[in-house]
């Protein structure tokens, strides 16, 4: 049959001729004799024997005799006893003949040589033996003995990953296929997957050691002939390997055992889950029944349509979604007890018979019954049901009737006790008069609803209606309350004729009120506001022009008051009209001002005229004041102003004086700025009568335009340039003496700077400052090449790019272009001044030559010198002086 692993062809080739190579490989015949020693030692053991020397051991043919009782099982001819050379092979011919007997062709092997001792012809013997009663006997799949414990080794390895079994050598090198036969059958031995195939000896070693303590299987094979060796012995491996598979078969026997064992207890365990689960079924379906016939047998309700409904809705419940689940399981019953009964009787058990009242005639008897119980229960129901709906259609009759009465009489007493024409004005009570008319015209057509409610009631009564009680006690609150209706309607009518009477003659009284308070009124509010106005003034003339408004306004108080009186009577005189009904005072209909509103304002204009007087009479005193800080502040504002100004102009004309020498300029900036000092306390002055001229609120003077925020800005302008000044000629003087630039060359920078900047700012715009270079004879073409010289100028005098060039960038490019500057080269060359015409300097030196600063400056930062020609301690001046001109890293 096909193989299901792939291996070569040739290799599976039978063992016919054990010999089939003319040498034994010295390496395989190492392996053989001790994997074939451990072999025979562990079958000699039983016998109480051993063996310790293969080719010595076996040469007088008993304890090979031994060997072969032993594995066989069977008695071989005695054995010869004596010592002599012919008793060996004698009793060697014996082994050899046995083992021809079963079968086994032998070749070139003769008992002379195993007598003689030769080591090759006893292994091939060994082997042969080995073959025939260890491995011939393997069967798989009707394979050969190799086959078969080829295939054998592959099945059992297939779930580990790394291994691959194809041949009985290098499969097996590194240990894994050992281990994993092991853990495959007994994994409680070894972790499999903690394992490595980097680890062959460590492999083997564990592998060996755990058939040899817990599978009796003694160490046939040496770990480092395994791994150092370039193809294991395969009659070595293919002997330690069958005893692995001796050893597990008799685990494949308990399996199978087990295996039959399990089947007949899961047929016992179905059958007693078909008896319990039938118990179970008959049970609950039995307790069902029992619970749900005297449900069907009870023929009463609670004479009333929800509550028969109900009963209908539950029976009809009962009918599609209980009962049919049950007749489900009382087929599932009889059908499950059917196949229990088959269940046993193929299985030769005894038949089931279930618990006393629960045989399937016991059910189908409750069932029957059930059924018997439900006949006619839902006709019963829907006759029941048609006799109700017919009274509650009367009783729906009845109420629906009653709320229709409820709902026109809800609020109606309410309305008719209410007061609310006390409230009202004329118009609205003519217009209650006309409602309340036609209410009465409505009250009558409700006679005939309220006689039908009644006779209603009566016929319930008579048919005797489940809830009478509370129809009765209905129909007689509806009928008390008719009564209470016309007694009402009857008073109210009475109230609103009074009530028109009195409103008539109040109306004449608000209308002559209306007449004359409104022009009062307006009156009023244009005085209130008069009197109360915020005024803003800046002079005495205009608090005196407020006085006289005044004044006036004052003399037209007393005809006023005669005014307020006369329109307040006619306020009074409608009050007690109203009061003498009972009513509360009536809106006025034709103004929207009030007796209240009148009297409240003319008791405030009352107040509000002294409290006018006091006002103007502290504002006059307050203008008055201010003036006299006005006038104060101006007269100090007009001298410190025009002070300031010359100042300012004085500071700026020395700078653009081209006479006076630098030195002048600033013995000249120095005398300002100390005349300035000794005249700050003017301005504390100022500070000082600012401060009072603020918290008094004046915001303008007529006596000066000056006012503290530019007297403080020219102030701060005149310290500024002042400082400005005398930094900027500072920093001329040092530029001048640094660069040995003579006076009339300072001067024709200054001058021509001053030229162009036009608005003394002291600083010239890009084109400016081209026409400036351009006046001092430098020659900027009109090209591309031109433009990029003006762009290098422009990034050294404005390197931050401002796009602006102040005077001291621009004197410091002009002395850059004309002053004798030190360079790297003049530098480098007074230090090989110092060296004695040599590239290289020492400390020493450079001690003796600079000053004691200087000298550590140079020997701190100058590199070592690394020249053929260097001595100890020679230092790089070269290299330090470019450093010094920024043009490589100190």
């Amino acid at each position: 049959m096909a193989n299901e692993y792939d291996y070569d062809d040739d290799y599976m080739q039978g063992e016919d001729e054990w010999d089939r190579e003319q040498l034994l490989d010295p390496a395989w015949e190492k392996q053989q004799k001790k994997t074939f020693t451990a072999w025979c030692n562990s079958h000699l053991r039983k016998a109480g024997t051993q063996i310790e020397n293969i080719e010595e051991d076996f040469r007088n043919g008993l304890k090979l005799m031994l060997l072969l009782e032993v594995i066989s099982g069977e008695q071989l001819p005695k054995p010869d006893r004596g010592r002599m050379r012919f008793h060996k092979i004698a009793n060697v011919n014996k082994a050899l003949d046995f083992i021809a007997g079963k079968g086994v062709k032998l070749v070139s092997i003769g008992a002379e040589e195993i007598v003689d001792g030769n080591v090759k012809m006893t292994l091939g013997m060994i082997w042969t033996i080995i073959l025939r009663f260890a491995i011939q006997d393997i069967t798989v799949e009707e394979l050969t003995a190799k086959e078969g414990l080829l295939l054998w080794c592959q099945r059992k390895t297939a779930p580990y990953k790394n291994v691959n079994v194809q041949n009985f050598h290098l499969s097996w090198k590194d240990g894994l296929a050992f281990c994993a036969l092991i853990h495959r059958h007994r994994p409680e031995l070894l972790d499999f997957y903690k394992l490595s195939r980097d680890n062959p000896l460590e492999n083997l070693n564990t592998a060996f050691d755990v058939a040899e303590k817990h599978l009796d299987i003694p160490r046939m094979l040496d770990p480092e002939d395994m791994v150092n060796s370039v193809k294991p012995d395969e009659r070595s491996v293919m002997a330690y390997v069958s005893s692995y598979y001796h050893a597990f078969s008799g685990a494949q026997q308990a399996e199978t055992a087990a295996n039959r064992i399990c089947k007949v207890l899961k047929v016992n365990q179905e059958n007693e889950r078909l008896m319990e689960e039938y118990e179970r079924l008959a049970s609950d379906l039995l307790e069902w029944i029992r619970k749900t016939t005297p449900w069907l047998e009870n023929r009463t309700t609670d004479n009333t349509l929800p509550g028969t409904q109900r009963k209908l809705d539950e029976f009809r419940d009962y009918r599609r979604k209980q009962k049919p689940p049950k007749l489900e399981d009382k087929a599932r019953l009889e059908n499950s007890f059917n196949t229990l009964q088959t269940r046993l009787r193929l299985s030769n058990r005894p038949a089931y018979l279930p618990t006393e009242g629960k045989m399937v005639s016991d059910i189908a008897n409750a069932w029957k019954g059930l059924e018997f119980a439900e006949k006619g229960f839902e006709e019963w129901l829907l006759s029941e049901l048609q006799r109700l709906e017919r009274l509650d259609h009367l009783a729906q009759k009845f109420k629906h009737r009653c709320e229709i009465h409820e709902d026109w009489a809800e609020g109606k007493e309410d309305m008719l006790q209410s007061q609310d024409f006390k409230r009202c004005r004329l118009n609205d009570v003519k217009a209650m008069k006309k409602k309340h008319e036609a209410f009465e015209s409505d009250l009558a057509a409700h006679q005939d609803r309220v006689e039908q409610i009644a006779a209603i009631a009566q016929e319930l009564n008579a048919l005797e209606y489940h809830d009478i009680v509370a129809v009765n006690k209905r129909c007689q609150l509806i009928c008390e309350q008719w009564d209470r209706l016309g007694t009402l309607t009857a008073s109210r009518r009475t109230a609103l004729d009074e009530a028109e009477s009195i409103l008539e003659k109040i109306d004449s009284l608000h209308l002559e009120f209306a007449k004359r308070a409104a022009p009062f009124n307006n009156w009023l509010d244009g005085a209130k506001e008069d009197l109360l106005d915020m005024f803003i003034v800046h002079t005495t003339e205009e608090i005196q022009e407020l006085f006289e408004a005044h004044e006036q306004f004052k003399s037209t108080l007393p005809e006023a008051d005669k005014e307020f009186n006369a329109i307040m009577r006619l306020a009074q005189q409608a009050q007690s009209l109203s009061s003498s009904i009972g009513i509360a005072s009536p809106e006025n209909p034709y103004t929207t001002v009030n007796p209240q509103d009148i009297s409240n304002k003319w008791g405030d204009v009352r107040q509000l005229v002294p409290q006018r007087d006091t006002v103007l009479s502290g504002e006059m005193a307050k203008q008055q004041k201010n003036e006299r800080l006005r006038r104060e502040f101006a007269q100090k504002a007009n001298v410190v102003g025009p002070w300031i100004e010359t100042q300012l102009d004085a500071v700026a004309s020395i700078t653009i004086q081209m006479k006076a020498s630098l030195e002048d300029q600033l013995n000249k900036l120095h005398q300002y700025e100390k005349s300035v000092q000794q005249y700050k306390p003017h301005m504390d002055d100022l500070e000082t009568i600012n401060q009072e001229v603020q918290e008094a609120m004046i915001f303008e003077n007529r006596y000066t335009h000056y006012t503290m925020e530019t007297l403080r800005v020219g102030w701060e302008q005149l310290l500024t340039a002042i400082a400005r000044n005398i930094n900027e000629v500072e920093n001329q003087i040092l530029t001048r003496d640094s660069k040995g630039i003579s006076e009339d060359q300072m001067n024709e920078f200054r001058a021509s700077f001053n030229h162009f900047d036009k608005n003394r700012t002291r600083r010239l715009e890009p084109k400016e400052f081209k026409a400036c270079l351009v006046s001092l004879g430098y020659n900027i073409r009109e090209d591309k090449q031109g433009d990029a010289d003006f762009q290098r100028i422009m990034s050294i005098v404005d390197p931050n790019h401002s796009g602006y060039v102040t005077f001291e960038s621009f004197l410091d490019f002009m002395t850059r272009e004309t002053a004798d500057t030190d360079t790297a080269e003049q530098v480098m060359q007074s230090f090989k001044i110092l060296a004695g015409d040599k590239p290289f300097i020492t400390a020493q030196i450079l001690r003796q030559e600079l000053p004691p600063d200087q000298a550590e400056y140079c020997i701190q930062r100058m590199a070592p010198y690394s020249g053929r020609d260097s001595v100890p301690g020679a230092l790089d001046y070269m290299s330090f002086s470019t450093a010094l001109y920024g043009e490589s890293d100190l």
